[in-house]
């Protein structure tokens, strides 16, 4: 069957054509509608290059496949419904300077196998991840000692540099600004940021942010090496994700790096379920 690619600048004409496919898997594409909605109602915070958007349609005009882009990050691709679609992908973007890909593992693969023949640029599989989704909150079995808060104005150096420690141990690049970062989370500008206190001491941090119509996804989560082993993080996380369902969530979702068992048992063991996994691959520079 024929396939069409379609491209978007604006981001309200990208979701008026693909939000009931996004919507009928909420959780696999909770990335594409938190960078979307994002987009739409933060824009400010997209100002290193024009986010672009795109979809593939069948002959009846059916979407099989979405993507997106926010320069200079990777390119997201959503579940597919038909594999060509992803080869049609690359065929239209086989000139965009794109450094990586983020998808679901069969889809990427495809992605990055087929970017490497058009473009000589090899690529290779960066992380393994897996997306959890929660409905409800299971207190951890050993509560850890302490309680949470949110983030203040007193936090602002610490969260910069957490998150910005945060990026660097997942390989991330962090933000060039790590306190106007810490601004943006204080503030609570579309996102959350919580911490567990023990004995007066900051000891782990979660955030919450990426909005989808019915949830939000944790992260980062983090906790310093010397804290660690304790319990904190799935106490912040578990705080984290019961206040966002006591504000009206349905769901919260999390991203996990299969290469750590350690957070995928602690995660399920407060309440978040396997959803599908993803894989992001990279790409070789032209220089």
């Amino acid at each position: 069957m024929a396939l069409t690619f379609h491209r978007f600048d604006d981001v309200d004409a990208f979701l008026a054509r693909v939000g009931v496919f996004l919507a009928e898997r909420e959780a696999e594409h909770n990335l594409l509608w938190g960078i979307s909605i994002g987009v739409r109602d933060h824009p400010e915070q997209y100002a290193d290059g024009t986010p672009s958007f795109g979809a593939v349609a069948d002959a009846d005009g059916v979407v099989v496949a979405a993507t997106l882009r926010t320069p200079p990050f990777n390119r997201v691709l959503s579940e597919v419904d038909d594999p060509e679609a992803i080869d049609l992908i690359v065929d239209e973007l086989r000139d965009e300077p794109l450094p990586g890909v983020l998808g679901p593992s069969e889809a990427a693969s495809r992605f990055a196998a087929y970017w490497t023949e058009l473009t000589g640029r090899p690529g290779r599989r960066a992380t393994a991840e897996r997306i959890f989704r929660l409905e409800r909150v299971i207190p951890p079995e050993r509560p850890a000692q302490g309680r949470w808060r949110v983030a203040e104005p007193r936090d602002r150096e610490l969260v910069a540099d957490w998150v910005t420690a945060f990026s660097v141990e997942i390989g991330n690049r962090p933000a060039p600004q790590p306190l106007e970062a810490a601004d943006r989370w204080i503030a609570g500008q579309y996102r959350f940021l919580y911490l567990w206190e023990d004995d007066g001491d900051v000891v782990s941090i979660a955030g919450a942010g990426g909005e989808t119509p019915n949830g939000i996804r944790i992260g980062p989560v983090y906790t310093p090496p010397d804290h660690r082993s304790r319990g904190y993080a799935s106490a912040v996380t578990a705080a984290a994700a019961q206040d966002q369902l006591d504000r009206g969530r349905r769901f919260v979702f999390l991203f996990t790096d299969l290469a750590n068992p350690t957070s995928n048992k602690i995660y399920r063991a407060i309440g978040f379920e396997a959803v599908c996994d993803v894989d992001e691959y990279r790409f070789e520079s032209d220089a």
